[in-house]
């Protein structure tokens, strides 16, 4: 069962994913990228954790593109239409874990 941390978190990194479509300087997006390295390795863990290895591995693979350190260049559209799918995944994501707790 997820924690009502990690339904805000998916969804505020959902949200931080999506301004990235805006004009924004350097320093954000670099930002962003180490805020969802660090958030899809927790959600990796907790995936694993509970025994949900392709989400685990997909959020792991979602930490090594997202990582700041060394970066990964796919050009700004490729970059845009990552971040719209991975946004519309992780609210996905929230609301279906957000259901399942209500019922």
């Amino acid at each position: 069962m997820e924690s009502r941390i990690s339904l805000i978190v998916k969804l505020a990194l959902a949200a931080l994913l999506m301004l990235c479509l805006a004009d924004m300087p350097y320093g954000f997006y670099q930002l962003v990228r180490f805020i969802a390295m660090v958030s899809f390795a927790y959600f990796s863990y907790e995936f694993f954790k509970d025994e949900k290895d392709k989400l685990g591995f997909a959020f792991a693979a979602l930490a090594l593109l997202f990582q700041p350190f060394f970066k990964i260049t796919l050009g700004r559209t490729i970059w845009n239409v990552l971040d719209v799918v991975v946004a519309i995944g992780l609210a996905w994501l929230a609301i279906m874990a957000f259901r399942k707790k209500n019922e």
